[in-house]
């Protein structure tokens, strides 16, 4: 239990800094981590990717809510952006985590190995969409912040994977499309845990100290140090080349997709 105790910590600086310099929450590395120890530690294979997942999604709160404070240091966040699509996101968020509860783990696993692929694709090419038009009206808001909300939570993720290309899209500034994905990244984590929580809260199969689909150790863990590296992340994005960085880290999650995908 030690070594899984270290475990969380380390995932915890890598989640913190990863919210920080790209704006994604770190869950895309939480979650295979996740799986791994879960598995390590013998937890009923029925439940280890529910659980990494809504682990994952707790965890986010807290980088997320760090990274935030350091953003806003910054006068970087565009509040009124953030509200725009911040109760689409809740309602896409939530009900996606309550359903997973009914989804068989082998399609959660498959649906974010796949997602990896493409998250990794987009991060190797440094893939965005040009800027040539502005943001949508409020029913397009909120069918995209829907959809977002959605995706994220289904697969652990705090959503920096997909609302920070399509900021882009809509001409916002990459540093302010980071800043937003940050508070977005909270709002969806928050609820999405939520709807683990209580879509597992009656299963009787999980492994003691979780709340529902959520590990109370692991997210104790990971929570811990990652509050303390996010602002550091901060503050590494605007001094490093966070495009070589992307694609150095495209690569690793290339291969962690193909590890899920083929090898579990």
């Amino acid at each position: 239990m030690f070594a899984a105790l270290f475990l969380f910590l380390a995932l915890g600086v890598i989640a913190g800094l990863l919210a920080g310099m790209l704006g994604v929450g770190g869950g895309i590395v939480v979650v295979p981590v996740l799986l791994a120890a879960f598995a390590y530690l013998k937890f009923p294979p029925g439940v280890i990717t529910h659980l990494a997942i809504g682990t994952s999604l707790a965890t986010i709160v807290f980088t997320s809510l760090s990274a935030v404070r350091a953003q806003q240091r910054k006068k970087a966040i565009d509040w009124p952006l953030v509200r725009a699509l911040s109760p689409a996101v809740v309602v896409g968020s939530f009900i996606s985590g309550y359903v997973a509860g009914w989804i068989p783990g082998y399609w959660l696993r498959l649906t974010f190995g796949v997602f990896l692929i493409l998250a990794s694709i987009q991060l190797l090419l440094n893939w965005r969409p040009p800027g040539s038009r502005g943001l949508p009206s409020t029913p397009g808001l909120w069918a995209v912040g829907v959809g977002i909300g959605t995706v994220s939570a289904l697969v652990g993720i705090g959503g920096g994977t997909l609302t920070v290309p399509f900021l882009s899209w809509c001409n916002v500034d990459m540093k302010r499309a980071v800043a937003a994905s940050s508070a977005l990244g909270f709002v969806l984590a928050l609820f999405g845990a939520a709807g683990f929580v209580v879509s597992g809260w009656h299963d009787a199969a999980l492994p003691a100290w979780s709340l529902g689909y959520v590990s109370l150790p692991a997210l104790a863990g990971i929570a811990a140090s990652a509050v303390l590296f996010a602002p550091l992340g901060v503050h590494l994005s605007h001094r490093l080349p966070v495009a070589v960085l992307k694609r150095i880290f495209g690569i690793l999650l290339l291969a962690v997709a193909v590890q899920i995908l083929f090898f579990a």
